[in-house]
């Protein structure tokens, strides 16, 4: 492996790579090199990436680079490395789910958001670490461990997508897909420093999915910046034919530029969500930000919509969900699953129609409570997490500021409350702790204005050389 190009590039923008990688200045090799090499560098300490498959990245590199020397149509994000989280069946890779119960598994079929990565000529290099089964905001699972946090390797990265986000935040890739339920795109990219974004259901379709009408898991980028993350949205979204939910227009507009005048945008700010309890260090950290956007010209107030209802609406339609995908693993290898993996199914199988039905109407309520909500302000800000990165041996919180929790996802209700409401939400990276540990800001906008949501965040976020990670 030789690498020609200084391993500044890796931190460059998504941007500035396409018009390298176009005018032919930067080979989709040499920014592969360049990857593994950071890659080999870092990912031993970090665990971020737990499956690779490098020879046929290298094809798919020298694939790109043909194409654009014989002056073939290239997509402008082709010869962009990225791995996939472990979540994601991708054709010939082994995917485990962060499960032993899959530990051998090899697909033999691409999701639709990997034939969209294959056919813009993104190179796949592997799979990011997870959660087992993307259950829980705490990276580590029984196969390859934990994902440490870059910024402290004694602390959690968050979850579920935290491969994702500490391959992207470290520079192994430029950026990353996760998903997200109850927080699993913004809990991460809050920990680590950069940015996350849970698009509207139906942004970004799923194919195949088990629940075709579900609203509750959603597709989305991690990356560095808010422009770097529209230019993978911008890969991720688009209509299909497959799918009974779309809302997705054209994604060609996340490549576009985010920059606009905030001047006179009447933006909400809520630092508890309605009362939660938020350690006081991550509630100071978000009082100081907010004068940033009074510094754009925003009108900001302190006001958020009720939201309580949501905390059982999400309890059990998470419970309804897991017990519909993981009923069969339970009843052959129960065993095998961790023991909250084991508590969601039977919290599942407990249910009532009554309880159920209550649960789609308070759902339904999230929704027109936040869409009335935004018809006075334009975008809800309110923390992301409730606590700092916590321990990495810890595998959930089960108190904050002396606030006992019920439940190992009580510490995640500032961001599945937003879930409920299926508004698009991003982790926007705009502070530090004392202790150098990042705190985002979840960013709320109107349904359907994931470019408006990046807008803002664009316009928040710490310059990427205050948090540039030096290691």
């Amino acid at each position: 492996m030789i690498v020609n190009v200084s391993q500044d590039i890796l931190f460059e923008s998504v941007r500035e790579l396409s018009h390298k990688l176009v005018a032919r200045e930067l080979s989709a090799v040499e920014l592969l090199d360049a990857s593994f090499v950071q890659i080999d560098r870092l990912n031993p300490s970090l665990n971020a990436i737990v499956t690779f498959d490098r020879e046929a990245a290298y094809v798919q590199a020298r694939a790109t680079d043909a194409r654009r020397a014989n002056s073939q149509p290239t997509s402008p994000l082709a010869g962009l490395p990225i791995a996939i989280k472990d979540m994601e069946p991708v054709k010939g890779m082994r995917t485990t789910m962060g499960s032993p119960i899959l530990k051998d598994w090899i697909p033999e079929y691409d999701t639709m958001m990997v034939e969209r990565f294959r056919a813009h000529g993104l190179t796949i290099i592997g799979k990011t670490n997870t959660p087992e089964f993307a259950l829980g905001s705490q990276t580590f699972n029984t196969l390859f461990g934990a994902t440490k946090n870059p910024w402290n390797l004694t602390k959690t990265c968050g979850g579920s997508s935290g491969g994702a986000a500490v391959a992207a935040a470290t520079g192994m890739i430029a950026f990353a897909d996760g998903s997200d339920m109850g927080g699993s795109l913004r809990n991460p990219a809050n920990f680590c420093g950069i940015v996350g974004i849970r698009p509207s259901p139906g942004r970004v379709p799923t194919y195949p999915a088990l629940n075709h009408w579900s609203t509750l898991g959603v597709h989305g980028p991690i990356a560095r910046t808010a422009e770097d993350a529209g230019w993978l949205l911008s890969v991720q979204a688009g209509d299909d034919p497959r799918v009974t939910m779309g809302c997705c227009g054209d994604p060609g507009v996340y490549r576009e530029s985010l920059a606009r005048d905030f001047k006179g945008v009447k933006i909400a700010y809520s630092p508890t969500l309605g009362g939660l309890p938020v350690e006081r260090e991550i509630r100071d950290a978000l009082d100081q930000s907010i004068k940033r956007f009074e510094a754009l010209g925003a009108i900001v107030e302190e006001a958020e919509p009720d939201l309580a209802i949501a905390d059982n609406a999400f309890q059990v339609l998470r419970a309804l969900h897991l017990l519909g995908s993981l009923l069969p693993h339970y009843k052959k290898h129960k065993n095998l699953m961790k023991d909250t993996a084991v508590w969601n199914v039977e919290q599942g199988l407990k249910l009532s129609a009554e309880q159920i039905s209550e649960a789609q109407l308070q759902q339904s309520m999230c929704f027109e409570r936040m869409r009335r909500f935004l018809t006075k302000y334009e975008y809800l800000i309110c923390p992301v997490n409730q606590v700092q990165p916590f321990d990495v041996n810890t595998p959930y919180p089960m108190e904050i500021d002396g606030v006992k929790l019920d439940t190992y996802l009580d510490w995640m209700k500032s961001a599945f409350r937003i879930t409920m409401t299926s508004h698009p939400a991003a982790s926007a990276p705009v502070a530090f702790t004392k202790s150098g540990l990042p705190v985002g800001m979840q960013i709320v906008g109107r349904f359907g204005c994931e470019r408006e949501v990046l807008q803002l965040v664009h316009a928040a976020e710490l310059p990427l050389g205050e948090r540039r990670l030096q290691i």
